[in-house]
């Protein structure tokens, strides 16, 4: 019997996502998503509890992610769970760790909801100065150029 590992979460990053290339040239993007949980004790007291839920993104998907997420964006993530072990240098302890490998990825938020964009260049903020824009505001007969979207 074949098994089966599928995560869907969806939160905020908890910092900007970091993207990196393997030595033989293949883009992984790290980044991490804090999954908050609200309900109730035993006594009726409303109390929130936290998660924080590792993510990697290889290849374009990665790249993309790189480019685009902030920290404190809003994200749904979808992908495939995977435990890494390895051994630890200082304390020759074995250790373990369970990532979300990212297979899709949206954002749940507005775009000008995603952080702080303080360190934006122009060609970042230009989608986001458009973000009002609907589709009835469009000319009828005016065809779309699909080169100005940016993925």
């Amino acid at each position: 019997m074949r098994g089966f590992s599928k995560a869907i979460i969806t939160g905020n990053l908890t910092r900007d996502p970091e993207l990196r290339t393997t030595p033989n040239g293949a883009s992984v993007c790290s980044f991490s998503v804090a999954v908050n949980r609200v309900y109730r004790d035993s006594n009726g007291a409303q109390k929130e509890d936290v998660s924080f839920i590792d993510c990697s993104a290889w290849g374009k998907l990665g790249e993309m992610i790189g480019q685009y997420a902030k920290k404190g964006s809003g994200v749904l993530v979808s992908g495939r769970l995977s435990q890494r072990t390895w051994e630890d240098k200082n304390t020759g302890q074995k250790r373990s760790r369970v990532e979300i490998v990212v297979e899709d990825f949206n954002f749940t938020s507005a775009a000008s909801d995603r952080g702080d964009r303080s360190g934006a260049s122009e060609s970042q903020e230009a989608p986001e100065a458009e973000a009002d824009f609907s589709a009835d505001d469009m000319p009828e007969d005016e065809p779309i150029d699909l080169s100005e979207i940016p993925f």
